[in-house]
C-alpha cells in the first residue's frame, strides 16, 4: 500500500498524513500502540496488574485461561473482528511479532519461571499455546463469531486442560 492510497482512502491530502507521520511504519506503530491500549481497557485493573506482580502472585492468578481473562480477550476480538482478523493474519507487518516478543521476554518467560518450566522448553511451550488459541479465534473469526464467547471458551479451556479438567 502507498501514502496516497492511505491518504485516499481516508479522505485526507498527503500533507495531513506528512504533518503526523514520516512513514507508513510510524503509522503502523501507533495504530499497534493504539490497538495495544484498546485491547488492554476491556480488562479489569486487577487483571491488568498481574504483569507487575508476576513474582509476587499465587501460582492460580498466572493461568489466564479462565472466564476472568478469556471473556474480556474473546469479546475485543468479536467487538474488533475486521480489525483483529487482520492483526492475526498480518501479524508480522504490523510489528506484532515484536509485541509477542516483547511479551515473552516480561511475561510468559516470567510466569513460566515459576512454574519451573526449562528454559530450553519455553519457546516452544507458547508457540502451541498461543498458535493452538489463535487457531481456535481464527476459526471462530472465519465463522462470523457464530459461537457465544462462552461456548468458545469452555472449547480453549478444553483444549488446554482436557474434557474431564474444566
Amino acid at each position: 500500500i502507498t501514502i496516497s492510497e492511505i491518504c485516499k482512502t481516508a479522505g485526507v491530502n498527503r500533507s495531513t498524513f506528512y504533518l503526523h507521520y514520516e512513514t507508513i511504519g510510524d503509522l503502523l506503530n501507533e495504530t499497534t500502540r493504539y490497538l495495544l491500549n484498546d485491547f488492554l481497557s476491556y480488562f479489569s485493573t486487577d487483571t491488568q496488574a498481574i504483569a507487575y506482580n508476576i513474582k509476587n502472585c499465587e501460582l492460580d492468578e498466572l493461568v489466564f485461561i479462565g472466564d476472568k481473562h478469556l471473556t474480556p480477550y474473546l469479546t475485543y476480538i468479536k467487538d474488533h473482528k475486521e480489525v483483529f482478523s487482520t492483526a492475526l493474519f498480518h501479524n508480522k507487518t504490523l510489528g506484532f511479532e515484536d509485541v509477542y516478543k516483547r511479551m515473552f521476554e516480561n511475561i510468559f518467560n516470567p510466569i513460566l519461571d515459576r512454574f519451573h518450566y526449562p528454559q530450553s522448553d519455553r519457546q516452544y511451550i507458547m508457540m502451541y499455546y498461543l498458535n493452538g488459541i489463535n487457531a481456535i479465534v481464527s476459526e471462530w473469526l472465519k465463522n462470523g463469531c457464530d459461537k457465544s464467547i462462552d461456548a468458545l471458551s469452555k472449547i480453549v479451556s478444553v483444549c488446554v486442560f482436557g474434557l474431564n479438567q474444566t
